[in-house]
């Protein structure tokens, strides 16, 4: 007599092959719940978006803005990204409240629109103590969501205008090229009267952003 087959759901996990969900996953979905405004969908009230510093923040005032470019040159019109810095005295702000002049967590994404440009109103974040004792040099740390990234991906953002800082940074020197280190360096720009860095990262190919694996 034929035995019934044996549905997959009644078979010990360790029998059973898992495959990947669907890349998609990483992409327009990720839009829908945490970038309405990126989606084309109306916004809540209250929401974690990219404006990290109010114009009452203490520090200097910055804009942040850059384009995801995919390893045939291409823009990424639908990439998600977070951010995570400290405060201008160098300290992260682990509580957040929409109603402080500053938060240390921001969200940001690419778009259709505008150049397929993503930016954050933050504040230069101070000088952080590594673990080491060392200072780091200041920075932004990125998180990168996109279709076809089923882990995200972590960088760092750090300033042109903080030469003797970057040079002697514990994380950024670990960097041994000189090429590869300046994937991570943002372009100071002065545009109508504010300051502004400009930072494109670069998933694969020519000139490809350092990733990190923390």
């Amino acid at each position: 007599m034929q035995q019934p087959a044996i549905q997959p759901n009644t078979q010990p996990a360790s029998e059973l092959m898992l495959r990947e969900t669907a890349s998609q996953t990483a992409g327009p979905y990720v839009h829908i719940g945490l970038a309405l405004a990126a989606a084309g969908n109306p916004v809540r009230d209250e929401e974690v978006w990219n404006e990290m510093a109010k114009p009452d923040a203490e520090g200097e005032p910055i804009e942040i803005v850059g384009n995801v470019i995919d390893g045939n040159g291409d823009l990424v019109r639908d990439a998600f990204l977070e951010a995570w810095q400290a405060d201008a005295n160098g300290n992260y702000q682990t509580d957040y409240d929409l109603g402080k002049p500053f938060n240390s967590f921001g969200r940001t994404a690419t778009t259709f629109d505008h150049g397929s440009e993503w930016s954050l109103t933050t504040i230069k974040p101070g000088a952080v103590k590594h673990p080491s004792g060392q200072l780091m040099a200041p920075h932004i740390n990125l998180a990168v969501f996109a279709r076809g990234v089923n882990i995200h991906l972590q960088t760092r953002l750090y300033f042109d205008d903080e030469v003797e800082a970057n040079a002697q940074c514990p994380m950024l020197t670990r960097i041994e090229s000189p090429t590869r280190r300046q994937t991570l360096i943002a372009r100071r720009e002065e545009v109508d009267g504010k300051v502004r860095y400009r930072f494109d990262i670069r998933l694969q190919g020519e000139g490809e952003t350092v990733f990190f694996d923390f």
